[in-house]
């Protein structure tokens, strides 16, 4: 075949004449040319014989391959656990000097009351640092997806919804204040018992998000616009890494230089955990006030 028929074989194809594709795949020439072609016809069969040997092939060989790495997994899995110690056993890491060391020597190097907020925050604090950079992560992610910059201003029909009746808004009023308060509360008592940034953050979001169905979006965009948010979600962020990296260097639970555990119990104690708390917490209610305003009215 001359290069110029290809060309013109191609032309037709490319035109929508006649359909390559369906061609190849049902094992036979391609459909007639136009007529100007009539006297080149272009066969395909060894090309749609070529591809069935390797459709065949792969038929044959993905099961096999596919069943071996299963069981190779499988069997990775299997020796994993018969080599995990037996529930109880003395020799199991869940009770070996870490966990002592958690319990018995906690409030003194951490000053926190609470031993899980001294390991959240202190011993494991690298480990929070990367959670609160999740949440940051997710939340940009989202907004990358779903943020919607056409003008500015609520549609009329979302302002009519956010229109509620007046049993919710008396509600919001007494309601949304008292949540607000107690997760405020939550985050500065962690460090001495249930509690911390981030049961406290979610708590103050959940707050913002019922004040935003009782009386809409515009009042809390007052001082909380997209702008608002990341400036304030970075320097928490910021803080958080920067403290930590200060405590790393200068000796982990040693910072008498400028923060010490003090008195355990009292609300200006435990180092860096309180602050810490803050600012996980401001990551926490920011992001669920973030996600409920971008899936409500797609931006924030």
């Amino acid at each position: 075949m001359k290069k110029s028929d290809l060309r013109a074989w191609l032309r037709s194809w490319d035109a929508g004449e006649f359909d390559f594709t369906a061609a190849l795949s049902a094992g036979r020439s391609a459909p007639e040319a136009p007529a100007e072609n009539k006297d080149h016809p272009w066969k395909l069969e060894p090309i749609n014989r070529l591809e069935q040997g390797e459709i065949k092939s792969f038929r044959k060989i993905y099961p096999f391959f596919a069943v071996v790495l299963c069981c190779i997994m499988i069997g990775f899995l299997l020796l994993t656990v018969a080599k995990l110690p037996t529930y109880g056993s003395p020799d199991s890491p869940a009770h070996n000097e870490v966990m002592e060391r958690y319990v018995e020597k906690g409030m003194e190097e951490t000053g926190a009351v609470n031993v899980v907020a001294g390991v959240i925050l202190d011993y494991r604090a690298f480990d929070t640092l990367g959670e609160s950079h999740v949440l940051y992560t997710a939340a940009t992610a989202v907004f990358i997806l779903l943020l919607s910059l056409k003008g500015s201003g609520e549609p009329e029909q979302e302002k009519k919804i956010m229109q509620s009746d007046p049993l919710l808004k008396s509600t919001a009023r007494i309601i949304v204040p008292l949540v607000i308060v107690y997760g405020i509360y939550v985050i500065f008592n962690g460090h001495l018992g249930p509690g911390g940034g981030f049961s406290g953050g979610a708590v103050i979001g959940g707050g913002l998000i019922l004040y935003a169905i009782a009386f809409g979006f515009e009042p809390l965009d007052r001082f909380l616009n997209l702008k608002i948010y990341r400036m304030v979600v970075l320097c928490a962020l910021c803080f958080y890494s920067f403290a930590k990296c200060y405590s790393f260097f200068c000796g982990a639970n040693h910072l008498e230089t400028i923060f010490s555990p003090g008195t355990p119990g009292m609300i200006f104690s435990a180092g860096l955990i309180l602050p810490l708390n803050v600012a996980v917490g401001i990551v926490v209610a920011c992001t669920m006030y973030g996600f409920y305003s971008i899936f409500q009215r797609g931006r924030i």
